[in-house]
């Protein structure tokens, strides 16, 4: 697959398949964990110019290399000119990749179970040994601090332009000396989440399992009563629990890929 812009051309090379296969397989488990269905999307950064998605379609649905569209991290624009249709929302990619150098994978999702969190004074944070990268709070971007700047601007909490985009990044925090953003996690008010990691692997596993504390927090609130009954994660206890996650996410990556390889749904022709 190869795209140009201008006098510039990016061509995959032989040993980027291998990130390509695991890019579909990302998708797939994406779906197969309701993460996503047929919205919602994955990224990965191929260069420091340069990052990859799906074209417009459903996670579980791509297939193969005549999927994936190139765009350059500075405008979010594809670098091919006939490029197959993108998504609309690649401007949240686009961003956060131009924020954080060292951000190498974004997933965006529309959780249900997350979403709950993004329009409520409840926030979302660790109460799952699993998640203990949430910290003891995540923070909620509301699209509406950019159609206060631009009233003219569709208000269909969509993510469509850079700064939008930008105005989402920063929700994430200051970079941290390795250049990753000081919150993994964003929620987005009425719309959904986005995560944020240094390869694809992990940030699938963040996806997952901010869904699953979600999920979680809400039936612990349910049991006890109210949110004032839960028993979260201290600071100190959501760093720890969130580094010995980093250290054991290869472990279930294999599964993960099995799960989706033996069924039927998902195609991966890399």
């Amino acid at each position: 697959m190869a795209t140009n812009s201008g006098s510039k051309s990016h061509r995959l090379p032989a040993d980027e398949l291998e990130l390509i296969r695991k890019y579909i397989h990302g998708c797939h488990i994406l779906h197969y964990y309701n993460v996503v269905d047929a919205y919602g999307h994955l990224s990965v950064r191929l260069s420091e110019s340069v990052f990859m998605m799906s074209r417009y379609m459903a996670p579980a649905l791509v297939s193969s290399t005549d999927d994936m569209v190139l765009y350059n991290v500075e405008t979010g624009e594809a670098l091919q000119k006939d490029a197959p249709r993108g998504f609309s929302e690649r401007f949240i990619h686009s961003e956060i990749y131009k924020a954080y150098p060292k951000v190498q994978s974004i997933v965006h999702s529309h959780s249900l179970e997350v979403v709950p969190f993004s329009i409520s004074s409840t926030p979302l944070r660790a109460c799952f040994h699993m998640a203990g990268f949430l910290g003891t709070s995540v923070p909620v971007w509301d699209a509406a601090t950019v159609y206060r700047e631009d009233p003219s601007a569709s208000q269909d909490m969509l993510v469509r332009s850079t700064g939008a985009g930008a105005s989402l990044a920063k929700a994430l925090g200051p970079a941290d000396g390795e250049g990753l953003p000081k919150y993994p996690v964003a929620l987005m008010r009425g719309h959904g989440f986005v995560a944020t990691a240094n390869n694809i692997e992990m940030v699938i596993s963040k996806s997952i399992y901010t869904q699953q504390n979600a999920q979680i927090q809400r039936a612990a609130a349910g049991l006890s009563g109210g949110m004032g009954d839960v028993q979260f994660f201290t600071e100190r206890e959501a760093h720890d629990a969130g580094m010995t996650a980093i250290a054991g996410a290869a472990k279930p990556w294999p599964l993960w890929v099995a799960e989706v390889k033996g069924h039927s749904l998902y195609k991966n022709s890399v």
